[in-house]
């Protein structure tokens, strides 16, 4: 008992490192200016969006950076959404809509409308959005002044999280808790090493001669994890490649309710951990139940500082990510709880059931 409360200790001060380092490293944009008159094609992929398009689209036409074209990719959307488009694209003749005529075999949905949209941009840079992302300020330009200061090839942003409801406070930080508790986004610039590489899928901005060099949505064609999938392949490639957390400029509600997020969220955690099932059920057990031999162990001039270092990285953490730090501090058991229901879901989904979103199963 007494070596398990030691590692549980040993994990716990890793994860407040890493958290801290995360918090006292996390970049300003609005340090970064863009230079150069850049063309930035942002390139949004669609299926039944119809109640967040419209929004996105108004926000990108009302940057303050105006030198951009903006190319929709409608996945064979069964509700407003083209028609969304087609209208505000005749008051902006920067919007473009494509339409697909059906998913090819051998793709998944968004990847094949990433890839589609590509083929269609002319840009300096290629900024690929959610629909359901919200942007502000001037963030076009100055993720395209922070990416041409570091030479990137690839800058993903994850967006500042809009937690609504009860079931969402119990599911949405979990991700952000295991990210930055666990990776030093700083060295994913700064490393070589493709394990250390992270990205979000709702806002990836690549230097287009990058991208069509080496394709990464073909290449990650059917992975449902192809954001991870694509910052790896690009540091395999000795790409730079950088992930910031936690900008206000870059919103997202990405869930509406506890069932929708741990559908979500199932499948896709595991990638946080190599793909592999025993890690992650390791991290849940440790930071769940790892207090138990740990005041078992020690006495409370010990037990009491380790537990006050637990609180503290969930603190930094939400600072990190702008997220209410009383909320996730009075929600932690469960999200905890919630957390393992995860897990279990992503193990059932892979080897009993097929994966489901957009209204599609996902292998």
């Amino acid at each position: 008992m007494l070596s398990l409360a030691i590692v549980v200790i040993s994990f716990t001060l890793l994860q407040f490192t890493v958290a801290a380092f995360n918090l006292v490293f996390k970049p300003d944009l609005h340090n970064y200016e863009l230079k150069e008159n850049f063309l930035i094609s942002v390139l949004i992929p669609a299926r039944n969006e119809a109640n967040n398009i419209g929004i996105i689209l108004n926000d990108l036409i009302t940057q303050s950076y105006a030198n951009i074209e903006i190319i929709v990719f409608d996945d064979l959307s069964e509700d407003r959404t083209p028609l969304v488009v087609e209208e505000m694209a005749q008051a902006d003749g920067r919007i473009k809509l494509i339409k697909s005529d059906k998913l090819p075999d051998g793709w998944l949905g968004k990847n094949f409308g990433c890839h589609s949209l590509s083929l269609q941009a002319k840009g300096d840079y290629l900024l690929f959005l959610d629909a359901d992302v919200r942007i502000g300020d001037d963030i076009l330009q100055r993720t395209a002044a922070y990416a041409e200061k570091f030479k990137l090839g690839l800058l993903s942003v994850f967006p500042d999280q809009l937690i609504v409801t009860r079931g969402e406070k119990m599911t949405v930080p979990i991700m952000n808790y295991i990210l930055l508790s666990l990776l030093p986004l700083p060295l994913v610039l700064g490393s070589g090493f493709p394990s250390l590489a992270a990205a979000n899928g709702q806002f990836m901005l690549f230097k287009n001669q990058v991208y069509k060099k080496l394709l990464p949505h073909e290449f990650a064609r059917k992975n449902k994890v192809e954001d991870i999938l694509i910052a790896r392949y690009f540091k395999q490639n000795r790409i730079p490649v950088a992930c910031l957390t936690g900008n206000e400029s870059v919103q997202c509600r990405m869930y509406r309710g506890f069932d929708e997020a741990v559908n979500g969220f199932s499948k896709n955690i595991t990638a946080f951990f190599g793909n592999s099932f025993l890690l992650a059920t390791l991290f849940w057990l440790i930071t769940t139940l790892g207090f138990i031999p740990v005041f078992i162990s020690f006495s409370l001039n010990i037990s009491l500082p380790y537990f006050v270092i637990f609180l503290v990285t969930r603190i930094f953490v939400s600072l990190s990510s702008n997220q209410n730090i009383a909320t996730n501090i009075l929600c932690l058991v469960p999200q905890q709880l919630t957390m393992g229901l995860i897990v279990y879901k992503a193990f059932i989904n892979k080897f009993f059931y097929q994966f489901q979103w957009k209204g599609r199963d996902i292998t």
